[in-house]
């Protein structure tokens, strides 16, 4: 969508189960192996009594949202507040929402609200993204 088709409170969202290939995929790929994500015997004596996922990979499916849907492909991603409220735990089912907060066209650029919820409807994650739409 283009900066003329997108209008304040337009959102979108993208749903997906955590699963355990994707903390380990995610901690390959980044080096992050904190226990906390991928040694359970560890996790269950933290403050959170079992393994869950990293916060960033959770955020990223804020990432999907933007880049596929809203605005969606060809979007630019400038910036993104995070709040981590809650943790996520592997089997945990995440709905990504974004919903346009702000709109400037003559810098053609959008803001939205952006939230993470588990099953429960419970909020992981919230924050504030800034993007550009495409141009066409």
């Amino acid at each position: 969508m283009t900066i003329q088709e997108i209008n304040i409170g337009d959102e979108a969202s993208v749903t997906k189960t955590i699963s355990e290939g994707d903390v380990y995929l995610f901690a390959g790929i980044t080096g992050d192996l904190n226990p906390a994500h991928v040694d359970a015997v560890a996790a269950e004596k933290s403050f959170f009594g079992g393994r869950i996922a990293h916060g960033i990979l959770t955020s990223g499916l804020i990432s999907t949202v933007l880049g596929m849907y809203l605005p969606g492909p060809g979007t630019i991603y400038l910036s993104q507040e995070l709040k981590f409220t809650k943790p996520v735990y592997i089997g945990d089912t995440i709905t990504a929402t974004g919903k346009v907060i702000e709109k400037n066209a003559e810098r053609n650029r959008v803001k939205l609200e952006t939230t993470c919820r588990n099953q429960k409807g419970d909020i992981v994650i919230r924050g504030v993204a800034e993007c550009m739409p495409p141009k066409q």
